[in-house]
C-alpha cells in the first residue's frame, strides 16, 4: 500500500516538474519571438528627417498629432532607446494585445505635450529589465520625424493594476510601464 502511494506521489511530482519546464520553455520562446520581431521592425523602420536648422513643427504646434511610419503593417510613432539596457525598439502608435506581443505601445499622450506613457510586456528583450534602471539613467525617444527627446529616469514605483490610471496624470514627460514578473503589479518608471 505504501509503495503504491509513493508511486502515485512520485508520478504527480514528475508531472508537475514537466508542466513547470513546459511553461518556462514557452515563456522563453515567447520572449525570443518578440525579440526577433522587434529586430525585424527596427530594420524596416525608416525615419523621415526634418530639415536641419528649421524649427520643428511640434514646437510651433505641440497639439499636433505625432507622425507615424508604417513598419510592415504596424503604425509606429518612433523609437525608444535605453542605453543601459541595450534596448532600441520601435513604439507603436496604438495599444492592442497584438501590437504588445511585438513591440512597446503608446498607451497615452504625446511626446510633444510632455505626457506620453509607453507600455510593453515584461519580455526580457522589451521592458523585462525596467526594474533595474537607476535614477539618472538615460532614456531617448526619437519620433518618426527624427526629432530626438532625451530624458533621465527620475522615479520608479511598483503599483497595483488599478493604480495604472495614475500614470496618465501628466506630471512626467515620459512614463514607461510593464508588469512585474509575477504579473500581479506594474513597474512604473518616470522620466524627466
Amino acid at each position: 500500500m505504501k509503495n503504491r502511494l509513493y508511486r502515485y506521489i512520485s508520478w504527480i511530482g514528475i508531472f508537475c516538474v514537466v508542466c513547470s519546464i513546459s511553461l518556462c520553455s514557452y515563456n522563453v520562446y515567447d520572449s525570443y519571438q518578440s525579440y526577433f520581431v522587434s529586430k525585424q521592425k527596427m530594420n524596416a523602420y525608416h525615419v523621415v528627417k526634418t530639415s536641419v536648422g528649421s524649427i520643428p513643427d511640434y514646437v510651433l504646434n505641440p497639439d499636433m498629432d505625432m507622425s507615424e511610419v508604417d513598419v510592415d503593417g504596424i503604425s509606429c510613432i518612433g523609437t525608444l532607446e535605453i542605453p543601459r539596457l541595450d534596448l532600441n525598439l520601435c513604439v507603436t502608435s496604438t495599444c492592442s494585445d497584438e501590437n504588445m506581443k511585438q513591440l512597446p505601445c503608446r498607451y497615452y499622450g504625446s511626446i510633444y505635450k510632455c505626457n506620453m506613457v509607453i507600455i510593453a510586456h515584461n519580455y526580457w528583450f522589451h521592458f523585462g529589465r525596467l526594474n533595474t534602471l537607476k535614477s539618472g539613467d538615460e532614456v531617448i525617444f526619437t519620433d518618426a520625424s527624427g526629432n530626438c527627446f532625451k530624458y533621465s529616469v527620475d522615479a520608479m514605483d511598483v503599483v497595483s493594476p488599478e493604480s495604472v490610471s495614475e500614470v496618465t496624470n501628466g506630471k512626467w514627460p515620459l512614463t514607461l510601464v510593464t508588469c512585474t514578473l509575477d504579473s500581479q503589479n506594474r513597474v512604473v518608471v518616470r522620466c524627466k
